[in-house]
């Protein structure tokens, strides 16, 4: 593409295209725009646009796009393709820092992502003067400059928070100090001394304080990892300065808004951090400073006010509390019982209330308070940081604490009862203080799992928690039904197994509230019940206890899935899959109608998927449906596949990206119940899965060779006969994925079932071509990964076509080619091979080369044969060895850039180990000494010889071990 007018032309129509609400305009425009990304020039021709173009929107537009496209494919992975040609590559670099500068603000944020981005995979070796020219802007004076490059650092450098600790990191983190933290020394002086010149002008103030807030930004990260000797140096210049600006008050600063948080409160909050992280990691150094600033945070608490807008500076300033708290040399500062009724006064009760700002966020926008009630992503509520602080305080002054709270939980209860309708929320902030005195130490998966003794749960429990749950009006009082059944979850526990059997009919009746966030709550406890484990890890509840309840427990959850709010909800989804599992064979009644409602949900949510959880979930339904029907009537597969295949043709032809996956799974279990030969429905469907657009998309891969072993292990007659003409397909299939060092383990897979399940005659003429490719590839990149499935498929191949036939292979190779396979990989590497099937595998075909192979015994590789029978016994009584070499460190496939759909397995889908030994050896150390036995009646006397002058001794007593159980003796 080059970078010409009418280029720019096109682009900016496709681009105005893309914003279109009509569907049938706006994804054509996507598919071309991708498909010409690959285009050279395509980037740049994005970023001319953004600096020339006179439209707002389409600059704005251009700015994303190429955000998004730098995101998925500037990274450059292994054995994939460079999607950036080198030339666009470095002019992005030499231009985007400037014209990110030049930029107004919202484009400005957009580029500085995208230097982040190339930041994370090129700084600093192949971006080395990235940091100069950014310092070099900090002398223009231009606060919008300045603010742009503070911007761009705070991305580059904020991953320095969440990095493991290398010295690969401590290089780049040096490098970054050297260059920077002078100049943002001096920065952080001259921006605090232009806010005291420009103290009357509201306007210079609000670009000041934006600085100031990236500065204290940039100060956390390049502080979190270890304390900088810079930083530590001029630790009074930036703390007597950081004390200061918490303390400051400007009325020019003070903002109307009752929601948002103004350029104060987020400066105050950020400052709150850095003196946590400070107090948590370097208290040595810190110490002087800490009382000054316990001071200021505590007077910032006790006078700021109630509004939304204060949340993130009242909790950060909580939680540096919190932090200070729970340190052992800190104690003294809150020893005196004064002190501590103080803090649980005035700043953990108050900040516990339930306000009108969580009642609107409650019934308008749950699906947010639920985020933050029940997934932990509350950390900026001022209700969590009271908890983490009443937490703190507990570690060194439980009683204490404790018996000042139980004051005021009676009071709150007594109000409450006073009159309820009016005083509801007392109680609910009850219930929120006990939960926090009870609760040490939480899990999602287990719920509380440390309690404090000092509080009675069960008692609470059935006194005020019950009584709630048991009004016949499952709509009254919602926000203290949700307080009730969230302190099921929570203390799931430790409240008797007989008094959460009471509860299951309750949470099973407020599936049908109207609120939202109770019947989401109450279908989310129901799954956590159902998944606790009683003693010998059997699930708590089984199958009986919960049968009374089955078909209005059904009923409720379907049914609630229809209510307003709810139709994509994934706590109910989950609780569905959980039932089914929890059930088992209870369910098969109601399934008929069951699959129905699945598949219509299915076919609706496939028209626009947005819920990732949920659609898993429904697949997993979808799965145990089909598993737990078809275990007690196989034939029942035919009335699934009429219900699904429908929709499933529809998903694939509309290309669903995210479903495709799910799909082949749920198709390979449905195949994988057929006992006999493949249905003609499949085998029409079978050319298609070779399609290579198929194979582009790593999410695939996974489930499609799981398809394509379901249809060779149920019906590799009929591919032989109808379909011989797609075997170069499906090897062309394992070309492909063994070129993969990250999908090279699926082309085994591939490639094993193969050998094992399709006629030899079929697969004859490819066998030659099939080694000389894995040859090729073990010569360009020998992996721990590649060696382990190698050496299952050549031991596979073994048992298969016999020994003979792998020397045979091998020797016509290459003269002498089978003597350096065992010299060079199977001897040395066997010890490498993990799993139960495939070191049987292993062992069955290493006893067939040992006895079974004329060749061993006398030639040349006679030599080769105790040392092989030595690794046999090491493979069978010394540990695995699972070291892995330095420069092997794989990019996980979910690493991968952009936006790929990644595989996710589905639980219920899962294959059966297959062993394709079987039967036919049960205990492989037995047939060792079984077929040695045979070899050695065939030529007595040589197999004794050979084993007690060459095999170690501890080896030698192994194997007398074996002979002994196997009741033989060599001859």
């Amino acid at each position: 593409m080059e970078l010409s007018d009418a280029n720019l032309q096109t682009l900016t129509e496709y681009l105005k295209k893309t914003l279109d609400p009509d569907p049938a305009i706006r994804r054509p425009a996507e598919k071309f725009l991708e498909s010409v990304e690959g285009n050279q020039n395509y980037p740049l021709l994005l970023l001319t646009l953004l600096e020339k173009s006179q439209d707002n929107v389409i600059k704005v537009c251009a700015s994303v796009t190429f955000k998004n496209y730098i995101k998925r494919n500037w990274r450059i992975v292994e054995d994939e393709p460079n999607k950036i040609c080198e030339a666009d590559r470095a002019a992005i670099k030499a231009n985007i820092v400037h014209l990110m500068l030049s930029s107004p603000e919202q484009i400005q944020k957009q580029l500085s992502d995208a230097i982040s981005i190339i930041g994370r995979e090129d700084f600093p070796q192949k971006w080395p003067d990235l940091l100069t020219e950014m310092v070099n802007r900090f002398q223009s004076g231009d606060f919008h400059v300045i603010n742009g490059v503070l911007r761009t650092a705070h991305s580059l450098f904020k991953r320095y928070r969440h990095e493991f600790k290398s010295n690969e990191l401590w290089t780049e983190i040096k490098l970054v100090l050297d260059a920077f933290a002078l100049p943002l020394t001096n920065l952080f002086k001259a921006t605090i001394e232009l806010c005291s010149t420009h103290a009357n002008d509201a306007s210079a103030l609000r670009i000041l304080f934006s600085s100031l807030i990236l500065i204290s930004k940039l100060f956390y990260s390049l502080n979190f990892q270890d304390l900088p000797e810079f930083f530590e140096d001029n630790m009074e210049t930036w703390m007597n300065n950081f004390h200061t600006l918490l303390t400051l008050d400007n009325k020019l600063l003070q903002t109307d808004d009752e929601e948002e948080a103004g350029l104060l409160e987020l400066l105050k909050s950020q400052i709150c951090d850095n003196a946590a992280l400070y107090a948590q990691k370097y208290d040595e150094e810190f110490q002087r400073y800490l009382p000054r600033f316990v001071t200021a945070i505590w007077n910032l608490l006790v006078t700021t006010g109630q509004e939304v807008k204060y949340d993130l500076l009242v909790s950060n300033a909580i939680q540096f509390l919190a932090s200070v708290c729970e340190r052992p040399h800190y104690k003294n500062l809150f020893e005196d019982q004064n002190t501590l009724t103080s803090i649980c006064e005035k700043v953990i009760v108050p900040n516990m209330e339930f306000r009108a700002a969580d009642e609107e966020a409650f019934e308008d926008n749950s699906e947010e308070y639920i985020r933050r009630d029940l997934e932990g992503s509350d950390i900026d509520t001022r209700r969590r940081a009271a908890c983490d602080l009443v937490r703190g305080l507990c570690k060194f002054f439980e009683g204490p604490v404790t018996g000042i709270f139980s004051g005021y939980v009676n009071s709150m209860l007594q109000e409450y009862a006073k009159n309820p309708s009016v005083n509801w929320k007392h109680k609910d902030a009850a219930i929120y203080l006990v939960t926090s005195l009870a609760s040490k130490a939480q899990t999602q998966k287990h719920g509380i799992t440390q309690a404090n003794e000092l509080v009675n749960l069960t008692e609470f429990f059935v006194n005020h928690i019950l009584p709630d749950l048991k009004s016949a009006n499952v709509n009254e009082f919602p926000v203290l039904k949700a307080d009730g059944i969230k302190y099921i979850m929570i203390f799931r526990n430790q409240v008797p197994k007989e008094h959460l059997l009471v509860s299951i009919p309750l949470l099973i009746n407020h599936l049908q509230a109207e609120s939202i966030v109770v019947h989401t709550y109450a279908a989310h406890a129901l799954e956590r019940l159902f998944t606790m484990r009683g003693p010998n890890n059997a699930t708590l509840f089984t199958a009986a206890e919960i049968a009374p309840f089955v078909e209005i427990l059904l009923t409720n959850l379907f049914k609630a899935l229809t209510l307003p709010g709810s139709s994509e909800n994934e706590y109910i989804m989950k609780a569905i899959m959980r039932s089914f599992s929890l059930l088992q064979e209870a369910i098969i009644p109601y399934i008929p109608t069951l699959i129905t409602q699945l598949t219509q949900k299915l076919l609706a949510v496939s028209k626009n998927p947005s819920k990732p959880h949920f659609n898993h979930y429904m697949f997993e339904a979808i799965c145990l449906s089909i598993r737990i029907t078809c275990k007690a009537n196989p034939a029942a597969v035919v009335n699934f596949e009429e219900a699904l295949f429908l929709v499933f043709t529809e998903i694939l032809q509309n290309d669903v990206q995210e479903f495709i996956p799910y799909v082949f799974q749920v198709m390979s279990l449905l195949l994988e119940t057929h006992k006999n030969d493949i249905p003609s429905s499949y085998m029409a469907l079978f050319p298609h899965l070779l399609q290579p657009v198929l194979w582009e998309r790593t999410g695939n891969i996974p489930a499609l060779v799981r398809l394509l072993q379901a249809f060779l292990e149920r019906g590799s007659n009929t591919i032989a006969s109808a379909a011989a003409d797609k075997i170069p397909g499906l090897l062309g299939v394992f070309q492909k994925l063994i070129a993969s060092k990250a999908n090279d383990h699926q082309g085994f897979y591939l490639l094993n079932s193969i050998i094992e399940h399709m006629p030899p005659e079929s697969v004859d003429q490819y066998r030659k071509q099939i080694f000389i490719l894995l040859f090729q590839r073990l010569q360009n990149s020998k992996t721990t990964k590649f060696i382990k499935s190698f050496l299952v498929f050549i031991n596979l191949y073994c048992i298969k076509y016999g020994a003979l036939a792998l020397q045979e292979i091998f020797d016509g190779i290459q003269p002498k080619m089978f003597g350096m396979v065992l010299e060079k990989i199977i001897i040395p590497e066997i010890q490498k091979v993990s799993g139960n099937v495939e070191k049987k595998i292993c062992a069955v075909g290493i006893t067939k080369l040992l006895t079974e192979c004329p060749p061993m015994m006398d030639t040349e590789y006679t030599k080769l044969w105790t040392p092989l029978l030595q690794s046999l016994i090491g493979l069978f009584e010394l540990p695995e060895d699972d070291t892995i070499p330095d420069e092997e460190h794989f990019i996980d496939i979910e690493d991968t850039p952009g936006y790929q759909t990644a595989f996710s397995q589905l639980a219920f889908a899962g294959k059966k180990e297959h062993d394709p030994v079987g039967q036919m050896v049960n205990n492989p150390k037995i047939h060792l000494a079984q077929s040695l036995h045979k070899l050695s009646t065939a030529c007595p006397g040589r197999v004794p010889s050979m084993v007690s002058t060459s095999l170690n001794a501890e080896a030698l007593q192994y194997l007398q071990g074996y002979l002994q159980a196997a009741s033989v003796t060599l001859l």
